[in-house]
């Protein structure tokens, strides 16, 4: 197992993939190999893999992003590292789940950073709802990165490899400074206490606990800023293309989602019980 996973990470590396990726496909990869334990994998057959991935995956009723980056995964290391044909490994791909973001309101969103005192962790989630930043985009900022004379803020190496521009906020700007004035990053923009890239797990736990201290009870995520600050943005009038752009997405189709949960598109609809006329008295008691 230590040199298969050995072999897979040089060529992961080789290929440019993200640290996150590499640590999702090792991590699939060693319950492959545990599976076959004592077996050739390069002479598994397409019907020992589908086993595989049935019982592992479609059975256990993991979830159908589990389930295809784990043929990711597989795919990746019998094509690109032992080289087997693509012809050879054909294996049908569960139907995507379609799922509405969860989305905070402005002042849900107002009231979870009320709840942060800590200037650092005030600074961290303010730009990530500013900017619309993943989380890994936003740790691995660094102080060069701010372009206060243009108002702009450089996101290097996101996901896909792109970097884009996202406007950078006057609010955000203030409050970086005030930020930057106490604590003195040297490098990223956000360092832990021994200096270097600030921790996802902590920002994590900073959004948890705001959460929890403002009352809300939606299934957010430190994710749901960026997904509130695509829809924000749509209800304000914003193209959605240009939405897009910010986002740095490759489709348009992934930030169509957000016309799912917009009011501006949703309220514009009118519902046919209001339509319908009052013809008598009881009626019109239910319907004021």
């Amino acid at each position: 197992m230590k040199e298969t996973l050995q072999q897979t990470r040089l060529h992961l590396q080789q290929r440019n993939y993200s640290y996150s990726t590499q640590k999702t496909y090792l991590g699939m990869l060693k319950v492959f190999i545990h599976y076959f334990q004592g077996e050739d994998l390069a002479e598994l057959t397409e019907e020992q893999i589908r086993t595989f991935l049935v019982e592992t995956c479609y059975q256990t009723g993991l979830s159908l992003s589990y389930q295809n980056q784990m043929i990711n995964s597989i795919k990746f290391y019998l094509e690109q590292v032992i080289g087997k044909p693509r012809k050879v490994y054909h294996i049908q791909r569960p139907r995507k789940e379609f799922r509405l973001p969860v989305v905070l309101s402005k002042p849900e969103v107002r009231s979870i950073l009320r709840q942060i005192h800590n200037p650092k962790h005030h600074a961290i989630l303010s730009t990530i709802y500013a900017s619309g930043l993943r989380l890994s985009e936003l740790i691995h900022l660094k102080i060069t990165d701010i372009d206060s004379e243009r108002m702009l803020i450089h996101v290097r190496q996101s996901k896909g490899k792109k970097d884009r521009m996202v406007p950078l906020s006057g609010k955000l700007l203030y409050e970086l400074r005030e930020y930057f004035r106490k604590y003195r990053p040297k490098e990223y923009l956000f360092e832990g206490e021994k200096g270097g890239m600030y921790g996802r797990s902590s920002v994590q736990q900073i959004f948890r606990k705001a959460r929890r201290a403002a009352g809300i009870q939606k299934k957010a995520t430190v994710h749901t800023l960026r997904h509130s600050f695509a829809t924000h943005l749509l209800e304000a009038g914003t193209d959605l293309r240009m939405i897009q752009v910010l986002l740095g997405h490759s489709s348009s189709k992934t930030t169509e989602i957000y016309t799912h949960v917009s009011n501006q598109y949703i309220q514009q609809v009118i519902s046919p019980l209001d339509t319908l006329s009052c013809e008598n008295e009881k009626e019109k008691i239910y319907w004021k």
